[in-house]
């Protein structure tokens, strides 16, 4: 048997946005749904032995948080009187009370971005690789009540997760960055990896330099932004325009990023475990000449 349940939001925070429904048993009931039809309610038909309905709620500085509702009943007339007000709680955020964790705001895991900008000479200069100097720490639990920072330990498997090199007219895409493969030849010959909005290359360190090239220009029509404004929040300025890249693997004629200048933008967004302490970083050239 079945039953109809009506789902209907009486408060919610600004930050909040987008829900998914299922049920305790696992079912999902619906996804991406707004907040304003939850406000004017939304019935759905489940099975008589469902007790709870599972919200995930995300947004801006919310990252599938869950709240559990128990399936209860009342008349027409409660449902009528249900009136929907905003709940927002100010608090004041306390950083690194957690020693081991970094990029970590309310639960969720935020970008860490680091831009370095070149400017070359008379000529315009060929990138051949990047050559980056960072120290990368993860931190031990602590001992004790307060941050001990000699319990930290330097790791040699741990970077930079994502790059992007570019600039006015060109540009590499996206570029996932992954440990090369130790003592694995088929593993690090089956790289590069070319997907639908990025291409996965290996990174290495050699005498505390982590280093990374197998990028081109892939740009398709330099006329047409390579960038896109972000709607993750002010804390990423800009995506890449995908629609304007080719990820496509090409045997010949990979066109060199080639100019007066050049933006190495790097990025850490799938975790937060390691503090990365960037020292500088240097993209040996070659001059073109015409």
């Amino acid at each position: 048997m079945s039953k109809t349940i009506l789902v209907k939001l009486k408060k919610a925070g600004n930050n909040a946005t987008n829900f998914s429904i299922a049920d305790n048993y696992g079912n999902i009931l619906a996804t991406n749904v707004s907040k304003e039809a939850l406000i004017e309610g939304i019935a759905y038909i489940v099975e008589d032995e469902v007790t709870v309905i599972i919200l995930t709620y995300s947004g801006k500085d919310c990252c599938n948080k869950t709240l559990n509702i128990p399936v209860s009943t009342i008349t027409k007339q409660e449902v009528a009187d249900i009136t929907f007000s905003t709940k927002n709680t100010s608090s004041m955020w306390s950083h690194l009370t957690d020693i081991t964790k970094y990029n970590e705001y309310y639960g969720c895991i935020h970008s860490y971005i680091i831009e370095y900008p070149f400017a070359y000479q008379y000529l315009d200069e060929i990138v051949q690789n990047v050559k980056d100097y960072t120290k990368v720490y993860k931190y031990l639990p602590k001992e004790t009540t307060s941050n001990d920072s000699n319990r930290k330990i330097q790791t040699n498997d741990k970077y930079f997760n994502k790059a992007i090199l570019y600039n006015d007219q060109q540009s590499s895409g996206t570029l996932n960055l992954y440990p090369k493969p130790f003592r694995d030849m088929k593993a690090y010959l089956s790289y590069p990896k070319f997907n639908a909005d990025s291409k996965d290359i290996l990174v290495t360190k050699s005498d505390n330099f982590y280093q990374y090239n197998t990028f081109w220009n892939i740009v398709k029509d330099a006329e047409i932004p390579l960038f896109t404004s972000s709607c993750e929040g002010v804390f990423l300025d800009k995506e890449v325009n995908q629609d304007n890249m080719d990820y496509s693997t090409r045997a010949f004629r990979k066109a060199t990023i080639r100019a007066k200048d050049l933006k190495v933008r790097q990025i850490l967004d799938n975790s937060s475990s390691v503090n990365l302490v960037s020292q500088f970083i240097i993209t040996p050239a070659q001059l073109s000449y015409k």
